[in-house]
C-alpha cells in the first residue's frame, strides 16, 4: 500500500468522527452569561437537519425564532432577531462544540462581542 493511499484513509479516519459529532446538538441548552444590560438566562432549543440549524430562543423577555442556523463540522452559527425597547437588534452567534454537551459561543451585540457557554439541558 503506498504512503498516499494510507495517509488519505488516516484522514478519512480522522475526519468522519468530527463531522458526525457536530451534528447531535439537537435538544435543549441553557446559558446564564454576563451582557451590556445584565446577567442573562438563556434556553436554546435546537434541531439540526442535514447542515441546517432551526430553533427557538427563549428568555425572561419572550421567544425567538433563531434564523439562518448552520451546523458545519464542530462551527455552529445563527442569528437571533428581537426587539428591544422598541428597536429591532440584529444578535449573531457564532459556536464551537466543545463536546456532546457543551458549546462555546461569542454573540456579537451591535458591534460587540459577548462570550458565553451553553451546556446541554439533562
Amino acid at each position: 500500500m503506498s504512503f498516499q493511499k494510507i495517509f488519505r484513509a488516516l484522514i478519512l479516519f480522522i475526519a468522519l468522527p468530527l463531522s458526525a459529532h457536530a451534528a447531535d446538538i439537537t435538544g435543549a441548552w441553557t446559558a446564564k452569561f454576563n451582557t451590556q444590560i445584565g446577567e442573562q438566562s438563556y434556553t436554546y432549543d435546537f434541531k439540526v437537519e442535514g447542515t441546517t440549524l432551526t430553533g427557538t430562543i427563549t428568555t425572561p423577555n419572550g421567544a425567538a425564532t433563531l434564523t439562518d442556523g448552520k451546523v458545519e463540522g464542530t462551527t455552529v452559527t445563527f442569528t437571533e432577531n428581537l426587539n428591544y425597547q422598541g428597536q429591532a437588534l440584529i444578535i449573531g452567534y457564532k459556536g464551537e462544540i466543545v463536546s456532546d454537551d457543551e458549546i462555546s459561543f461569542t454573540r456579537n451585540v451591535a458591534g460587540t462581542d459577548e462570550p458565553l457557554t451553553a451546556k446541554r439541558s439533562k
